[in-house]
Protein backbone atom coordinates (compact mmCIF):
# COMPACT_ATOMS: atom_id res chain seq x y z
CA UNK A 1 0.00 0.00 0.00
CA UNK A 2 2.83 2.41 0.89
CA UNK A 3 4.48 1.69 -2.44
CA UNK A 4 1.32 2.65 -4.32
CA UNK A 5 0.96 5.83 -2.26
CA UNK A 6 4.60 6.72 -2.96
CA UNK A 7 4.12 6.25 -6.69
CA UNK A 8 1.03 8.45 -6.77
CA UNK A 9 2.69 11.11 -4.61
CA UNK A 10 5.81 11.10 -6.77
CA UNK A 11 3.78 11.53 -9.95
CA UNK A 12 1.76 14.41 -8.54
CA UNK A 13 4.44 16.14 -6.45
CA UNK A 14 7.58 15.38 -8.45
CA UNK A 15 8.39 18.96 -9.59
CA UNK A 16 7.78 20.34 -6.10
CA UNK A 17 9.76 17.59 -4.39
CA UNK A 18 12.69 18.13 -6.77
CA UNK A 19 12.66 21.88 -6.15
CA UNK A 20 12.61 21.38 -2.39
CA UNK A 21 15.45 18.84 -2.53
CA UNK A 22 17.63 21.20 -4.59
CA UNK A 23 16.92 24.07 -2.19
CA UNK A 24 17.79 21.94 0.84
CA UNK A 25 21.11 20.92 -0.71
CA UNK A 26 21.92 24.55 -1.51
CA UNK A 27 21.06 25.96 1.92
CA UNK A 28 21.99 23.07 4.25
CA UNK A 29 24.85 23.61 6.67
CA UNK A 30 27.71 21.28 5.78
CA UNK A 31 29.19 19.60 8.84
CA UNK A 32 32.62 17.95 8.63
CA UNK A 33 33.50 14.44 9.70
CA UNK A 34 34.91 14.81 13.22
CA UNK A 35 38.61 14.54 14.02
CA UNK A 36 40.01 11.62 15.96
CA UNK A 37 41.28 8.11 15.41
CA UNK A 38 39.33 5.79 13.15
CA UNK A 39 41.13 2.63 14.20
CA UNK A 40 42.96 1.31 17.21
CA UNK A 41 42.96 -1.10 20.12
CA UNK A 42 41.57 -0.46 23.59
CA UNK A 43 40.19 -2.24 26.63
CA UNK A 44 41.10 -5.40 28.49
CA UNK A 45 39.83 -8.95 28.24
CA UNK A 46 39.22 -11.41 25.40
CA UNK A 47 40.00 -10.14 21.90
CA UNK A 48 37.14 -8.72 19.84
CA UNK A 49 37.51 -7.20 16.39
CA UNK A 50 34.92 -4.62 15.34
CA UNK A 51 34.42 -2.75 12.07
CA UNK A 52 31.87 0.02 11.60
CA UNK A 53 30.96 0.69 7.98
CA UNK A 54 28.53 3.10 6.41
CA UNK A 55 27.61 6.72 5.90
CA UNK A 56 28.07 10.02 7.72
CA UNK A 57 26.42 8.69 10.88
CA UNK A 58 28.95 5.87 10.97
CA UNK A 59 31.74 8.42 10.51
CA UNK A 60 30.34 10.59 13.32
CA UNK A 61 29.14 13.73 11.53
CA UNK A 62 27.36 15.86 14.10
CA UNK A 63 29.77 15.02 16.93
CA UNK A 64 32.76 17.26 17.81
CA UNK A 65 35.20 14.33 18.04
CA UNK A 66 35.29 10.60 17.28
CA UNK A 67 35.27 9.86 21.01
CA UNK A 68 31.77 11.38 21.15
CA UNK A 69 30.66 9.81 17.86
CA UNK A 70 29.16 6.37 17.34
CA UNK A 71 32.48 4.50 17.43
CA UNK A 72 33.61 6.19 20.63
CA UNK A 73 30.32 5.53 22.40
CA UNK A 74 30.34 1.84 21.45
CA UNK A 75 33.94 1.47 22.57
CA UNK A 76 33.26 3.16 25.90
CA UNK A 77 31.08 0.20 26.81
CA UNK A 78 32.84 -2.69 25.07
CA UNK A 79 36.34 -1.96 26.35
CA UNK A 80 35.25 -2.81 29.90
CA UNK A 81 34.74 -6.43 28.79
CA UNK A 82 37.00 -6.90 25.75
CA UNK A 83 40.29 -5.94 24.21
CA UNK A 84 38.73 -4.35 21.14
CA UNK A 85 40.56 -4.00 17.85
CA UNK A 86 38.36 -1.57 15.95
CA UNK A 87 38.11 0.29 12.68
CA UNK A 88 35.71 2.81 11.13
CA UNK A 89 35.32 2.54 7.36
CA UNK A 90 32.71 5.15 6.53
CA UNK A 91 32.19 8.13 4.22
CA UNK A 92 29.79 11.05 4.15
CA UNK A 93 27.17 10.45 1.47
CA UNK A 94 27.82 6.71 1.33
CA UNK A 95 25.17 4.40 -0.07
CA UNK A 96 25.09 0.61 0.06
CA UNK A 97 26.49 0.52 -3.48
CA UNK A 98 29.39 2.91 -2.77
CA UNK A 99 30.18 1.04 0.45
CA UNK A 100 30.50 -2.16 -1.55
CA UNK A 101 33.05 -0.44 -3.81
CA UNK A 102 34.93 0.89 -0.80
CA UNK A 103 35.12 -2.53 0.84
CA UNK A 104 36.43 -4.09 -2.35
CA UNK A 105 39.22 -1.49 -2.48
CA UNK A 106 40.49 -2.45 0.99
CA UNK A 107 42.79 -5.22 2.15
CA UNK A 108 40.40 -7.57 3.97
CA UNK A 109 40.97 -8.60 7.57
CA UNK A 110 39.07 -11.15 9.60
CA UNK A 111 36.41 -9.38 11.69
CA UNK A 112 34.29 -10.69 14.56
CA UNK A 113 31.54 -8.05 14.38
CA UNK A 114 30.60 -5.68 11.56
CA UNK A 115 28.17 -2.84 12.25
CA UNK A 116 26.43 -1.62 9.08
CA UNK A 117 25.06 1.93 9.29
CA UNK A 118 23.40 2.70 5.97
CA UNK A 119 20.02 3.63 4.55
CA UNK A 120 19.41 7.37 4.56
CA UNK A 121 21.38 8.03 1.36
CA UNK A 122 19.84 4.99 -0.29
CA UNK A 123 16.48 6.69 0.25
CA UNK A 124 17.47 10.25 -0.64
CA UNK A 125 19.24 9.08 -3.82
CA UNK A 126 15.96 7.42 -4.86
CA UNK A 127 17.55 4.03 -5.41
CA UNK A 128 14.84 1.51 -6.31
CA UNK A 129 14.17 -0.92 -3.49
CA UNK A 130 14.84 -4.03 -5.58
CA UNK A 131 18.32 -2.72 -6.45
CA UNK A 132 19.02 -1.81 -2.84
CA UNK A 133 18.01 -5.31 -1.70
CA UNK A 134 20.38 -6.84 -4.26
CA UNK A 135 23.22 -4.57 -3.10
CA UNK A 136 22.56 -5.40 0.54
CA UNK A 137 22.59 -9.13 -0.18
CA UNK A 138 25.91 -8.65 -1.99
CA UNK A 139 27.28 -6.58 0.88
CA UNK A 140 26.38 -9.16 3.52
CA UNK A 141 27.81 -11.99 1.40
CA UNK A 142 31.06 -10.06 0.88
CA UNK A 143 31.43 -9.38 4.60
CA UNK A 144 31.06 -13.08 5.36
CA UNK A 145 33.11 -14.58 2.54
CA UNK A 146 35.96 -12.06 2.26
CA UNK A 147 36.09 -10.44 5.69
CA UNK A 148 35.07 -13.54 7.63
CA UNK A 149 32.48 -11.63 9.66
CA UNK A 150 31.09 -13.80 12.43
CA UNK A 151 28.29 -11.35 13.20
CA UNK A 152 26.74 -8.65 11.03
CA UNK A 153 24.56 -6.07 12.74
CA UNK A 154 22.60 -3.62 10.59
CA UNK A 155 20.94 -0.54 12.01
CA UNK A 156 17.50 0.39 10.73
CA UNK A 157 16.69 3.31 8.47
CA UNK A 158 16.04 6.42 10.61
CA UNK A 159 12.62 8.10 10.45
CA UNK A 160 13.50 10.76 7.89
CA UNK A 161 10.16 12.47 8.43
CA UNK A 162 11.53 13.63 11.80
CA UNK A 163 14.56 15.44 10.36
CA UNK A 164 14.01 19.16 11.14
CA UNK A 165 16.01 20.30 8.11
CA UNK A 166 13.53 18.93 5.59
CA UNK A 167 10.40 20.86 4.60
CA UNK A 168 7.09 19.24 3.80
CA UNK A 169 5.98 17.57 1.61
CA UNK A 170 9.57 16.37 0.98
CA UNK A 171 9.94 15.29 4.60
CA UNK A 172 6.66 13.35 4.49
CA UNK A 173 7.50 11.66 1.19
CA UNK A 174 11.01 10.56 2.22
CA UNK A 175 9.70 9.38 5.57
CA UNK A 176 7.09 7.24 3.84
CA UNK A 177 9.75 5.72 1.63
CA UNK A 178 12.14 5.20 4.56
CA UNK A 179 9.53 3.17 6.45
CA UNK A 180 8.92 0.92 3.45
CA UNK A 181 12.64 0.40 2.90
CA UNK A 182 13.20 -0.28 6.60
CA UNK A 183 10.50 -2.94 6.69
CA UNK A 184 11.89 -4.70 3.61
CA UNK A 185 15.49 -4.53 4.85
CA UNK A 186 14.52 -6.00 8.20
CA UNK A 187 12.80 -8.97 6.55
CA UNK A 188 15.81 -9.50 4.29
CA UNK A 189 18.25 -9.35 7.21
CA UNK A 190 16.29 -11.93 9.17
CA UNK A 191 16.24 -14.26 6.16
CA UNK A 192 20.04 -13.94 5.79
CA UNK A 193 21.02 -14.33 9.43
CA UNK A 194 21.88 -10.65 9.81
CA UNK A 195 20.99 -9.00 13.13
CA UNK A 196 18.74 -6.00 12.51
CA UNK A 197 18.47 -3.19 15.04
CA UNK A 198 15.46 -0.93 14.44
CA UNK A 199 16.33 2.75 14.77
CA UNK A 200 14.49 3.69 17.96
CA UNK A 201 16.49 6.71 19.12
CA UNK A 202 14.18 9.72 19.59
CA UNK A 203 15.05 12.51 17.18
CA UNK A 204 14.06 15.44 19.36
CA UNK A 205 15.80 18.81 19.01
CA UNK A 206 18.36 18.01 21.70
CA UNK A 207 19.24 14.76 19.94
CA UNK A 208 19.97 16.33 16.56
CA UNK A 209 23.06 18.13 15.27
CA UNK A 210 22.90 21.79 14.38
CA UNK A 211 22.26 21.02 10.72
CA UNK A 212 18.93 19.39 11.53
CA UNK A 213 19.87 16.28 9.55
CA UNK A 214 22.52 14.34 11.48
CA UNK A 215 22.54 12.86 14.98
CA UNK A 216 24.10 15.00 17.70
CA UNK A 217 26.29 13.79 20.60
CA UNK A 218 23.24 12.85 22.69
CA UNK A 219 21.88 10.64 19.93
CA UNK A 220 25.28 8.99 19.42
CA UNK A 221 25.53 8.39 23.16
CA UNK A 222 22.20 6.58 23.23
CA UNK A 223 22.67 4.70 19.96
CA UNK A 224 26.22 3.65 20.88
CA UNK A 225 25.07 2.15 24.13
CA UNK A 226 22.24 0.32 22.42
CA UNK A 227 24.66 -1.14 19.89
CA UNK A 228 27.16 -2.15 22.59
CA UNK A 229 24.42 -3.78 24.66
CA UNK A 230 23.29 -5.71 21.59
CA UNK A 231 26.85 -6.95 20.97
CA UNK A 232 27.34 -7.93 24.61
CA UNK A 233 23.97 -9.69 24.80
CA UNK A 234 25.35 -12.49 22.64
Amino acid sequence: MNGVLETIAKLILSPYLTAQALKVRKLAKILPEPPGHRSGESGAGPDLSLMIIGDSSASGVGAPHQTMALSGQVLNVLEASYRVKWRVLARTGATTRSTLRLLRSQEPQKIDVVLVVLGVNDVTSQMPLYRLMACRAELYALLRSTWGAKRIIATGVPPIDRFPLLPNPLRWFLGLQARRFDHALEKQALSMGVEYMPFDVPLTAEMMAEDGFHPGPNAYHLLGRKVAAHILHR
